[in-house]
């Protein structure tokens, strides 16, 4: 374990940072409330890997750490995934600053990335489950109770239509997951966070972000094909990506054709009303109803 150095004071933030880092802590806390993602006594590994998304994960968790009624400790970890030129001073001058515990933890799984991989083709699959594997050993030995890491909103959706166009699947990424064994506890506070506001929540903070040369030229990825689609979409048919996430929260599985959450065999007619019947087709779609966000909002 690294220990943080003193914190140095930070200047007080203008107006419209101030407005920008309200509207992502509630929004945030809005998460948290919803999904039970952070509760009385967590130990929340924070997983920092440089860019813009994981730099706002932290930030905003850190002012809601000071407000919360509830106390949660946090401590960030940084994988070095030895990547060559990779600017290994960075993260830790940033944290000791700031006066956050952290822990980096050095693994060579560039190198076996690229053994296993032919030049040209995704390394994402592996990169990550390598990745996985060292976080949660890592939040053992940490005794972290719960690990964050910063997928936000259009990474949730551009999931979604990589599963439907290239999967089969009618699946995202979960705000909040078990483990395989059981053992660990993964949360996206950022679930409801879209991504333009973290980009320019971490050019108004000037986060020193540190790009991701494994895969930074792999310009024929099916995900960057998905987000240029989804974005052309959103330019052409305003507010459609909010419809999307909303949807995420309103599924009606008696109007999809999965057997194992709907058992469409046994359905008969009945003389009385029917819940799960065509009511569904009358109604206009109603709004996600949210938690209470009295634990976190600040």
């Amino acid at each position: 374990m690294i220990v943080p150095g003193t914190p140095v004071s930070t200047p007080k933030l203008d107006d419209a940072t101030e407005k920008l880092q309200t509207r992502l802590c509630r929004l945030v806390g809005q998460a948290i409330a919803d999904y039970r993602l952070i509760e009385e006594g967590d130990k929340v590994m924070v997983c920092l890997s440089g860019g813009k998304d994981s730099y706002g994960l932290l930030d905003i968790l850190l002012v809601l750490q000071r407000r919360a009624p509830i106390r949660f400790d946090l401590i960030a970890v940084n994988l070095d995934q030895r990547q060559p030129g990779f600017p290994e001073q960075v993260l830790p001058q940033y944290l000791s600053s700031r006066g956050i515990p952290f822990h980096i933890e050095s693994r060579d799984t560039y190198s076996i990335v690229k053994r296993l991989i032919p030049e040209g083709q995704t390394t994402c699959s592996l990169c990550s489950r390598l990745r996985r594997g060292h976080l949660y050993r890592i939040a053992t030995e940490l005794g972290a109770t719960k690990i964050a890491l910063g997928h936000h909103r259009d990474d949730i959706i551009e999931t979604l239509f990589l599963n439907l166009f290239y999967t089969g699947k009618l699946k995202a990424i979960p705000p909040k997951l078990r483990s395989k064994d059981g053992r660990h506890i993964v949360i996206r506070p950022l679930a409801l966070v879209k991504e333009a506001d973290l980009a320019g929540y971490a050019e108004r903070r000037a986060f020193p972000i540190i790009p991701c040369d494994l895969c930074g030229s792999q310009e024929e990825l099916k995900r960057k094909k998905v987000k240029a689609f989804l974005q052309q979409w959103e330019r052409e048919s305003p507010g459609c990506s909010d419809s999307i996430a909303a949807a995420l929260t309103n599924v009606a599985p008696s109007l999809l054709m999965d057997s194992r959450l709907f058992d469409f065999t046994s359905l008969a007619a009945g003389a009385q009303d029917q819940a799960d019947g065509d009511v569904w087709l009358d109604h206009e779609s109603t709004p996600h109803q949210t938690g209470d966000l009295s634990l976190l909002s600040p």
